[in-house]
């Protein structure tokens, strides 16, 4: 690990100041950033403390929803009473992220910007990895792809995204606030990341300057009536091979909307169209099509599947069929 300054900033502004710096990076937790100078991924001159930033550790349900702060920590919006019973695919899908130690530490913003665990991007090593060095080649092509994207994928990398928690903010509209250097924004979860096309090193649409403050999601039918389910090779502390988010709007006789999203699949939450559980037949014809543009490799294949069994027990466990 390479020597590098420090500083913990008690105001944003003199933290998006210091941000817009070359070779600078933040530091919540620590869960990641750590890891990433540990394994050589990164070697900044100059690290950045958010936590003594006020109230950026906050958690509101309110009528409008649900905001946390980007420093709140996972354990503590995963335990909250109200986003156990309001959101409660936000709380399973924390509660099925890392271990608790971690969760105690790791922020809700960090969380979103954790990168890739494809091995030949955390290879102790450096291996040919288009994210980890740009124009160097994609390993996972030609090697272990079992883990790798079936959707949005691109020639230079096959990666897929790591976070349950984007998964489940993706399915339920869950919005970030930033603020940086040319003001604030808001950036939908679905579109937080990038799809990796032929520049896979850029993989969020934050500008250098830019930190996450919050989180919101919408207080809605689809939150209150929500499921996460995380299908891995075993039962705790690993990654998804496939993840569903879904969120159901109905009574007893009617479907007014459905949102799903995905993970294990892609290099990003991937939103599926609304589909109808009324008709299974129809149902099964969605995810066809949802999947046409799939393009597996010689590992993954599994993973369509799996993926579309896994949306209709997510449904069904959302639509309380399986209660």
């Amino acid at each position: 690990m390479q020597p590098f300054s420090y500083i913990a900033p008690a105001k944003l502004s003199d933290a998006i100041t210091a941000a817009s710096q070359t070779d600078v990076m933040v530091i919540a937790g620590g869960t990641e950033l750590l890891n990433w100078m540990k394994e050589g991924i990164v070697a900044p001159q100059r690290i950045i403390d958010l936590n003594l930033l006020p109230d950026l550790a906050e958690i509101i349900v309110d009528r409008s929803g649900l905001q946390m702060g980007a420093l709140a920590r996972m354990s503590d919006v995963a335990e909250h009473e109200a986003v156990k019973r309001d959101y409660p695919a936000v709380s399973q899908a924390l509660l099925q992220s890392a271990s608790p130690q971690i969760r105690n530490m790791a922020s809700m913003g960090g969380n979103l910007l954790q990168r890739t665990r494809c091995p030949y991007f955390r290879a102790e090593v450096e291996l040919p990895c288009n994210k980890r060095k740009p124009g160097s080649g994609c390993s996972a092509i030609e090697g272990e792809d079992r883990y790798a994207a079936l959707i949005g994928a691109s020639e230079t990398c096959i990666a897929t995204h790591p976070s349950d928690l984007a998964v489940a903010l993706a399915a339920l509209d869950a919005t970030v606030h930033v603020e940086g250097a040319q003001g604030s924004r808001m950036i939908p979860v679905a579109e937080l990341h990038r799809l990796p096309g032929d520049a896979p090193h850029h993989e969020t649409v934050l500008d250098r300057s830019e930190i996450i403050v919050s989180i919101h999601v919408p207080s809605a039918a689809v939150a209150r009536r929500s499921h996460y389910l995380k299908i891995r090779e075993r039962a705790s502390y690993e990654f998804a091979l496939v993840s569903v988010a879904a969120g159901i709007d109905a009574d007893d006789s009617y479907i007014r909307e459905v949102r799903i999203a995905l993970g294990g699949v892609a290099p990003r939450p991937w939103r599926l169209r609304a589909v109808s559980l009324c008709d299974p037949g129809a149902l099964r014809s969605a995810l066809d099509e949802d999947f046409s543009s799939a393009k597996p490799g010689r590992h993954n294949g599994f993973k369509i599947e799996l993926a579309k069994r896994g949306v209709v027990r997510v449904l069904q466990t959302a639509g309380g069929e399986d209660e």
